[in-house]
């Protein structure tokens, strides 16, 4: 198992700090972008999400997770509950505690790599209704089992990435995260909304989201202007993560294929930085986690 060579540090509620040490030639780190693991639905590919966790272990990766960990939907007094669709946690009297609990039983083997977990409509759903904040029970349930630090973050937030080199200085890079709005578009896929949030967050080179369980990578390119009055281009990189949960199954029924949406990808992104001189900033680059 690669150790992770990074560290985290909580700058603020929502913005987090992540160093590396970048002195090797050929240097490079990665981490893996996930969202909507919804890991107490019976339709949540736990498989798949082993697979990639002891992947990110194997790589010493991080891992971004933009929210809706827990499905959170069986409750007595959620009108989305359904008979059959949550795991065991669904039949006991604490039900919520359970979820909580099995979801943290889940991913406190992983925690190191972890460098925040996100909130996700599901999660602030619980917040509203029932007066309990199940993303910092999670993470505080992660951090005691595994004796590291689960940081949380918000429903949106900020990671900045700076990689030091003993002899070059340091690099950075800023990556906002949210977990999303909206149904995402039939047709678009909710690629409309790259430009929307490029206008109204412009610090950002890597922008991730989740919620629609859409998979997709847009890179808009930008005129910028430095200090010095030199005109450039650089790029902004908006990640769409797909969910770890199959809602559509073979097309039969349910609230997903009654209302008319297609099949979707599961799955999630890495993302992989290295160093890049020439530019004075950090390469980055992405491929699908299938």
């Amino acid at each position: 198992m690669k150790t992770s060579t990074f560290e985290v540090a909580a700058k603020s509620r929502n913005v987090h700090t992540v160093t590396m040490q970048a002195d090797a030639s050929d240097w490079e780190q990665w981490f893996l972008l996930t969202g909507d693991r919804h890991i107490d639905n019976g339709e949540s590919d736990h498989a798949l999400q082993i697979r990639h966790l002891k992947q990110a272990q194997e790589r010493g990766a991080g891992i971004i997770d933009v929210g809706d960990v827990m499905d959170l939907m069986q409750g007595r007094n959620d009108p989305r509950r359904m008979k059959g669709v949550g795991r065991d946690s669904a039949q006991v009297a604490a039900y919520l505690d359970q979820a909580i609990a099995d979801s943290a039983d889940f991913l406190a083997p992983y925690a190191e790599s972890f460098v925040v977990i996100g909130r996700g409509n599901h999660e602030q759903s619980i917040l509203k209704n029932c007066e309990t904040d199940p993303t910092e029970r999670l993470t505080e349930r992660m951090s005691m089992q595994s004796g590291h630090r689960v940081n949380a973050g918000g429903y949106g937030g900020w990671v900045r990435f700076i990689a030091k080199w003993s002899t070059k200085g340091s690099l950075g890079l800023n990556l906002k995260y949210f977990h999303g709005s909206g149904g995402g578009g039939l047709m678009s896929h909710g690629t409309l909304a790259t430009r929307r949030m490029a206008s109204f967050i412009p610090d950002a080179e890597v922008m991730v989201c989740g919620h629609t369980h859409d998979s997709w990578l847009v890179t808009l390119s930008r005129e910028r202007l430095g200090h010095t009055g030199k005109v450039y281009l650089d790029e902004q990189h908006h990640v769409r993560v797909p969910s770890y949960k199959d809602e559509y199954g073979d097309g039969f029924a349910g609230w997903h294929v009654e209302r008319g949406a297609p099949p979707k990808p599961v799955g999630a992104w890495w993302m992989r930085l290295r160093w890049r001189t020439v530019c004075k900033r950090l390469a980055v680059d992405f491929q699908r986690a299938d």
